[in-house]
């Protein structure tokens, strides 16, 4: 076990977005669920040397000084790796000086800030609270306190947005000069605001014309796309993310985090109190080969790289093509293998959810 994620699930306003595990911040229970986050790692976490540790949420960064110390106080003891990552989770409102100090100084090597739009029409519509000039001040600010690794986060294809508007968004982010951007395509999620508002997606065509510009933009400005929606400059693809996207095991920890340990993927209960009781497991599946087989192609191939095929075989003792029957994915180039990688072409990449059904 060489990755950990904790969810810390309290938020000071809710996205009309988000059907994240989340919850309006109070004090007195974010200080009693750290004591339950205490308990859980103290039971579970067996004090490997962690190479990746992500702190998501939530809004993490919205906790207050005496619960960052309180959080901090658990996480200070962990052994990290001489080239370790970890990744703290902010929203732009919540960074000044002294959080982004403190979160310096205890470790933290990479910011993953969610930025979302800089057009005000947009933050409207998500329930964001910060503006554009403050987003440019604030990555300015993490950048003189030391932090060179950051990543931001943007979404696409929101209500009655243009394509105009979206380069505009796109410049605002290159002009930035950060080391990794995540953009997303709005998913209309069940119980989100926008969901029980009949919010209506924006059509195909353009969805897809979007992501075409993002792609070209983004490379000429270079940018590596390395999976479907992440873009890094070389060396600066997310350490902790690549865990998921290898099908590689970690720890979850937290109300309603998931984890992979051994051959038991599980989730953890989103009752605030029944995690308070120490119950926190809500489900465990333990896996068979096959899943595990089709994890790895599901998670594997939504890389730009695909599959090392030759790692396939170590890992399961047989070759892709004896588990499944891909001659009509290739032959149709929905699939292609080069350099020993079985991949998505790249011009087939906006429609791999199609593809990666096949091996569900």
């Amino acid at each position: 076990m060489k990755s950990m994620y904790i969810h810390i699930p309290f938020c000071n306003s809710i996205c009309s977005y988000c059907d994240f595990c989340k919850m309006y911040y109070e004090e007195d229970l974010v200080l009693s669920y750290l004591d339950a986050l205490k308990k859980e790692i103290d039971r579970f976490y067996q004090k490997e040397t962690l190479k990746t540790l992500y702190i998501g949420g939530g809004t993490p960064s919205h906790l207050s000084k005496a619960c960052l110390t309180k959080l901090f106080k658990i996480i200070d003891t962990f052994p990290l790796d001489i080239n370790y990552e970890f990744t703290f989770e902010c929203n732009i409102e919540d960074l000044s000086l002294s959080l982004l100090t403190f979160l310096y100084h205890h470790r933290v090597n990479r910011l993953s800030i969610g930025v979302e739009s800089f057009l005000e029409k947009n933050l409207t519509f998500l329930n964001r609270h910060h503006t554009k000039e403050e987003v440019f001040k604030k990555i300015v600010l993490a950048k003189q306190v030391g932090f060179s690794n950051i990543s931001i986060d943007l979404m696409y294809a929101l209500l009655n947005e243009t394509l105009q508007e979206l380069e505009k968004d796109i410049d605002f982010a290159l002009s930035l000069d950060v080391s990794h951007i995540s953009l997303y395509s709005l998913i209309i999620e069940e119980h989100t605001k926008i969901q029980i508002e009949q919010i209506e997606p924006i059509s195909e065509e353009l969805d897809l014309k979007m992501y075409q510009f993002i792609e070209k933009k983004l490379e000429q400005s270079g940018y590596i796309h390395y999976e479907v929606s992440n873009y890094a400059k070389k060396g600066f693809e997310s350490k902790h993310n690549l865990v998921y996207w290898n099908n590689d095991v970690y720890y979850g920890f937290g109300l309603g985090a998931s984890g992979y340990i051994g051959d038991v993927r599980y989730t953890n209960t989103r009752s605030l109190n029944h995690y308070l009781k120490g119950n926190y497991r809500y489900q465990e599946e333990k896996l068979s080969k096959e899943i595990k087989m089709s994890n790895e192609m599901i998670l594997g191939l939504r890389k730009l790289e695909g599959i090392a095929l030759d790692d396939f075989q170590k890992k399961y003792e047989k070759r892709v093509e004896e588990v499944y029957d891909i001659k009509d994915l290739l032959d149709s180039k929905s699939l292609e293998i080069e350099k020993g990688y079985l991949r998505i072409p790249k011009d087939k990449i906006y429609v791999s959810n199609a593809i990666l059904v096949r091996f569900v």
